[in-house]
């Protein structure tokens, strides 16, 4: 006997949730930081910009660097984290397996509503193979009036897939992430990647998130009820 779904779409955040992305990025930006003179280590780097834009953390560099950010640097920070994902991102394990079987199900109402410049989100996507399954349906808070935590990404998602995000479910791997999602009104699970700091399971609850998971696979279950 078929369960009736839980929700009407399905709204993927990218880097941590669709790609195994955010070592990679945050290496990259690590050792850009230590060159513009923040010496600052790999899990402190971490602490300070998982799950948040670039943009909106420059006053916290130049106060650690005694330097504010320019656009040539911002440029050269994309392109050296452009070359490493070319080079090394793969796509979440189990993901593709979760996608197939739910795409049908939704009638294809998925998309990917990520932080990340539209660049960095659609070459990831190409890279992984993943982005058949989101064509025309990729959402970048740099496009937005407001990133996240604000939740202008997810709404405009979610007004694209013709959806109430009340009937939404959205799949996050950050606190900044699942604050986002909640104040759309929609229902967050949170995921656990492989790579994690320390705590993020309780940060993730304390942000709002109903669920957590680490395993791709096991998706489809949250879309039942």
């Amino acid at each position: 006997m078929n369960h009736p779904l839980a929700f009407e779409a399905i709204l993927f955040d990218c880097d941590g949730v669709l790609v195994d992305s955010e070592p990679i990025t945050l290496k990259v930006l690590t050792a850009c930081l230590n060159d513009w003179g923040w010496p600052l280590r790999f899990e402190e780097c971490v602490q300070h910009f998982l799950g948040r834009a670039l943009q909106h953390e420059l006053d916290l560099i130049e106060r650690h660097a005694g330097r504010r950010p320019d656009e040539a640097w911002i440029a050269e920070f994309r392109r050296q984290r452009d070359i490493a994902l070319r080079d090394q991102v793969q796509a979440t394990p189990g993901i593709k397996q979760a996608l197939s079987e739910l795409h049908p199900k939704l009638e294809g109402r998925i998309a990917c509503a990520s932080g990340a410049d539209r660049r960095k989100i659609e070459l990831q996507l190409s890279t992984t193979g993943l982005l058949s399954w989101f064509e025309g349906r990729v959402f970048s808070g740099h496009e937005m009036p407001q990133t996240k935590p604000a939740p202008d990404v997810y709404l405009a998602a979610a007004k694209h897939l013709a959806v109430e995000p009340q009937r939404c479910l959205v799949v996050e791997d950050s606190p900044t992430g699942v604050k986002a999602g909640v104040a759309a009104g929609a229902t967050v699970i949170g995921f656990l990647p492989a790579t994690r700091p320390e705590g993020l399971d309780q940060s993730l609850l304390e942000a709002g998130a109903v669920a957590l998971f680490d395993d791709m696979t096991q998706l489809p279950q949250f879309m039942s009820r």
